[in-house]
């Protein structure tokens, strides 16, 4: 069930220990799912529960894990040396984890963590620090495996392509449905139907389906209405294949879009466009930001843009598809080759209740970035 060669296994491995050398580390307790699938293909959401990954500067893998996932680890990843804490009333994971840190030799190390991941709570977090912190020297490596998956390489850019494929083909399957009276859940339903049914995977979060007020939500709710004969319909979504994303977003108009939908898309577009310069080697993730921002309040629209304009997109798990860096003002991270970036050009007018959204992924070469969506930027009118 691996989704990649053991040569590109391997590969990753070997960039992890570079960095592990740089850095000086003896080992890394690897806490992100995403991590954990990059490195080795173990694929499951039961990071729900406490489990971690030892890595150690000699390139060993051991992980420590529920026996719910032990048959998941074997059937989806490389690893062999597989630990098992057991459920039960006096059960403490973290006292286990000493333990096999001991059993690995690891006595007053200097050890790496993966601190900032949906994949450790606060109360681990705290245990972790406690339980651990004398037993060796804890030092923070959370940005360490995320900036290495934030580049790509060529058998990860094939995943982000078939996901991009995926995203055009849910927009196209959906489009004929928007019009007056058609229920935002037959929509839904056909952009998530066409991606499960051409091979695709869940996504890391919901799609967002939003009509009327509703259009000025960039976050899934639950509920849905039915479009009326004029309306407005906000949509973000992302193909995905091996866990891979690739996103888009769109406000569709229903009959006829207002002068305010008009000033609004020229902005986003305009925006888009800037964002699309600024995405090169040599610039920082700010710098692309900064470019969106100068549109936008140029068009005196500050007060109704978000303070971030996208981010990077790989391998993602629950709760988000968001991944890092982000576009935000001040992020002094490099735009290098081969990253896929998602920029999204989000427009909320509350004051007049008009929504306007368009975003695309991207994949950065030496130069300009390569749009991976064959979707028209036009502002689409049914």
């Amino acid at each position: 069930m691996l989704h990649f060669s053991r040569d590109e296994f391997e590969t990753r491995h070997g960039r992890l220990m570079v960095e592990m050398a740089e850095r000086k580390l003896d080992a890394l307790l690897v806490f992100a799912q995403e991590s954990m699938y990059w490195l080795t293909g173990y694929d499951t959401f039961g990071f729900c529960f406490f489990q971690c990954l030892v890595v150690t500067a000699d390139g060993r893998m051991r992980l420590l894990t529920r026996s719910a996932d032990l048959r998941q680890a074997r059937h989806t990843s490389i690893l062999e040396e597989i630990t098992i804490w057991r459920d039960r009333g006096t059960a403490d994971p973290v006292i286990e984890l000493r333990d096999m840190l001991n059993d690995m030799d690891l006595l007053g190390a200097r050890i790496g963590v993966e601190w900032l991941t949906h994949g450790m709570t606060g109360q681990v977090g705290l245990q972790v620090q406690e339980r651990l912190g004398s037993f060796a020297s804890l030092k923070d490596a959370s940005t360490l495996i995320p900036m290495l998956r934030a580049v790509k390489s060529p058998a990860e850019i094939e995943m982000v392509r078939a996901a991009s494929d995926l995203a055009d083909g849910a927009f196209e399957a959906a489009l004929p449905l928007i019009g007056p009276g058609t229920d935002e859940a037959e929509i839904l339903a056909a952009m998530q139907g066409h991606v499960f049914r051409h091979g695709g995977d869940y996504p890391a979060n919901p799609f967002i389906v939003g009509s009327g007020r509703d259009a000025l939500l960039c976050r899934y709710k639950s509920g849905r209405r039915v479009l009326d004969a004029q309306d407005q319909l906000t949509l973000e979504w992302a193909g995905v294949k091996a866990q891979y994303h690739a996103c888009l977003m769109r406000t569709v108009i229903i009959g006829e879009p207002s002068e305010r939908h008009h000033e609004l898309y020229a902005a986003a577009r305009e925006a888009l466009d800037a964002v699309e310069g600024a995405m090169r080697p040599g610039n920082s993730f700010g710098a692309v930001f900064d470019a969106h921002a100068a549109v936008m309040e140029a068009h005196d629209l500050a007060r109704h843009r978000l303070a971030a304009c996208g981010y990077s997109l790989g391998a993602r798990f629950a709760p988000s598809w968001m991944d890092t860096p982000m576009f935000h003002a001040g992020n002094g991270e490099m735009i290098m080759p081969s990253m896929t970036l998602f920029a999204h050009m989000i427009i909320m007018d509350s004051e007049t209740g008009t929504a306007m959204t368009l975003g695309r992924t991207y994949l950065t070469t030496e130069d300009a970035p390569e749009p991976l969506s064959r979707l028209s930027l036009d502002l689409v009118v049914v």
